[in-house]
């Protein structure tokens, strides 16, 4: 099976990859274009978003598509306008930094597998299950545990081929909260970071390298967000919930987990959302977050990545939807933009947000 990726969706990665260090135009000058860097999460309603909005208004988002650590990074040492990340910045990380943090966007991450003969949703798998792969307990597709799970369900012998991500990632923040929630042994052995030493299997880079060895190699399972199952037409596992019900992944599902989460309370917008309660609640859900600093070197450019994610949660809800993201709710934005208007200031103190 080759890795599919449309038309579109390459030319779009084309774009915001093209003339990364660009953005640096002087404030005086006008501003044509902004920059970013990070999660790999959140790219295709990035993509999407950054592709209309140029259109409208002339002005270029340039992303870089490398991963949350990658992205923190960037945006620590000032060479991008924003950072973004899926594992969300303590309140003391932030402060030390001289960064807010806010949500854009949120999602699922999906285990996805490529058995022939099987169908996305056939395969039934529970997190304990989940873990105990990655751990390298299970090594084989027909091992009794996943027989029993699936009886019916005609499993392979074949080898289990484990494949999880090589970058310092906020797909694998997220991944690793989850089996650190659900498996004991998992989180003593191995714990929750963008990065941790795998016990087993072979690395690819961003959602994209994952998604490409799943679908190459018979037997493979990894993790991705969601739009990249969809896109790549890839096998997901219908997944045990915090309520022991099994799910399918989708939209209705990530809002499902999304819906108890208390925004207003969550000191520096920090919010987990895994292993979430709920009957209907996929339990590997998660935000993604944009990082810019409070004191704004290039007013300008600050104003102009405020205004373009402000025009994002205004505009862009519809496109998010058609990728199975959910937008954050309008409570949520509101509490954003005062935080704009309150934290991020220009040299000389003033607001760089005024809306």
């Amino acid at each position: 099976m080759s890795l599919k990726i449309s038309t579109s969706l390459l030319t779009m990665m084309a774009v915001l990859l093209i003339n990364i260090g660009g953005a640096v135009t002087p404030a005086h000058a006008g501003v044509q274009a902004i920059s970013g860097a990070g999660a790999t999460f959140p790219y295709p309603v990035y993509a999407k978003w950054a592709a209309v909005y140029a259109k409208k208004t002339g002005i270029k988002m340039n992303y870089q598509s490398i991963g949350s650590g990658g992205g923190i990074k960037q945006i620590k040492a000032r060479t991008v306008d924003f950072g973004a990340s899926d594992a969300p910045l303590t309140a003391a990380d932030l402060d030390k930094s001289g960064l807010i943090q806010f949500p854009m966007i949120m999602g699922g991450v999906v285990p996805v597998v490529h058995l022939p003969g099987i169908a996305s949703g056939q395969l039934k798998m529970t997190g304990k299950l989940l873990a105990d792969i990655y751990l390298g307990k299970i090594k084989r597709w027909n091992d009794r545990r996943l027989k029993a799970e699936n009886p019916g369900l005609n499993l392979p012998s074949k080898a289990i081929t484990v494949v999880h991500r090589a970058d310092g990632s906020g797909t694998t923040w997220i991944y690793t909260n989850y089996l650190s929630k659900v498996s004991p042994d998992w989180k003593r052995k191995v714990g929750n970071a963008k990065a941790v030493s795998w016990p087993v299997g072979i690395g690819g880079k961003g959602n994209e390298g994952v998604a490409s060895y799943v679908t190459r190699i018979k037997g493979a399972i990894g993790y991705v967000e969601y739009a990249y199952a969809l896109q790549n037409h890839m096998t997901h596992v219908k997944l045990g919930n915090r309520a022991g019900k099994f799910l399918d992944p989708d939209s209705a599902s990530f809002q499902a987990a999304a819906a108890n989460a208390d925004w207003h309370h969550a000191k520096g917008f920090y919010m987990v959302l895994t292993n979430q309660p709920g009957a209907k609640s996929w339990p590997i859900t998660g935000a993604s977050f944009i990082l810019v600093y409070k004191k704004q070197s290039h007013p300008a450019r600050g104003r102009e990545v405020l205004k373009f994610f402000d025009w994002a949660y205004h505009n862009g809800q519809k496109m998010a939807a058609k990728l199975d993201y959910v937008p954050m709710p309008a409570s949520v934005v509101k509490l954003v933009e005062q935080t704009w208007r309150k934290s991020v200031k220009t040299p000389q103190g003033t607001p760089v947000w005024t809306h």
